[in-house]
C-alpha cells in the first residue's frame, strides 16, 4: 500500500528515470556500508539522480531495520530536496510505523523552507500522532516557519489553527512571541 501512495506522489511530482532502477538500489544498498565514504558516496549519488531516487529511498526508510540506515536514507532523501516532501507526507500518511516518521520528520525538516506549506497543510490531518511529527519538522525548520504559522492562527481548519498555536509554542522563544503579539492584535 506504503509503494501505491508513493507512486502517485511521484507522478504529481513528474518523476523521470535517467539512471537504471538496479543503480538506484546499489546506492541505496551502500547507505548501510560499514564505510562511511561509500555512505557518502551514495548519498551523493542519490540526490544527483533525483526524482527517481525517491520512491525506492522511501521503501527503503520505511523496511530499515537500524537507525543508522534509517539516518543516512533520511539524509539521502534531504538532499534530494524540494522534490522529496510531498511523496515523504503521503508516505507518513500512509505508514504508521513511529521510527519512519520519526526520520521522516528529520528529513521534511532538513528540506526546509520548501516543506513548510505541505507541512502546515499535512497538520489538517485526524492523525494526531503524524501531527505531532510534522510538528517536529516544522520546529527543526525553526524560524522561516513561523510567520506561516503564524498566518495559519486564523486558519478556518480547527486542526490546523490549533497545531499551529502549539508548533509555535515548541518553538519556543520566537513561536511563544508570535503568539503573544498575535494575541494581542485583537485588542
Amino acid at each position: 500500500m506504503l509503494s501505491a501512495h508513493i507512486s502517485v506522489s511521484m507522478a504529481k511530482t513528474g518523476g523521470k528515470t535517467k539512471v537504471t532502477d538496479e543503480e538506484i538500489r546499489e546506492q541505496i544498498a551502500a547507505l548501510g556500508s560499514p564505510l562511511i565514504g561509500q555512505r557518502h558516496e551514495a548519498i551523493a549519488a542519490l540526490r544527483e539522480t533525483g526524482k527517481p531516487a525517491i520512491a525506492p529511498l522511501i521503501e527503503a526508510l520505511a523496511d530499515a531495520e537500524d537507525n543508522d540506515r534509517r539516518w543516512y536514507t533520511a539524509v539521502a532523501l534531504a538532499k534530494i530536496g524540494e522534490s522529496s516532501v510531498a511523496p515523504l507526507i503521503a508516505a507518513m500518511q500512509a505508514d504508521v510505523g513511529r521510527n519512519f516518521r520519526r526520520y521522516a520528520a528529520a528529513a521534511l525538516g532538513e528540506i526546509g523552507i520548501p516543506a513548510i506549506e505541505h507541512l502546515i497543510t499535512a497538520m489538517g490531518s485526524d492523525d494526531k500522532e503524524l501531527r505531532g511529527f510534522l510538528s517536529q519538522a516544522l520546529c527543526r525548520i525553526g524560524t522561516p516557519a513561523v510567520e506561516p504559522l503564524r498566518q495559519r492562527l486564523d486558519d478556518a481548519d480547527d486542526i490546523i489553527r490549533s497545531c499551529a498555536t502549539l508548533t509555535l509554542w515548541q518553538m519556543g522563544e520566537a513561536g511563544v512571541q508570535t503568539i503573544v503579539k498575535d494575541a494581542g492584535k485583537d485588542e
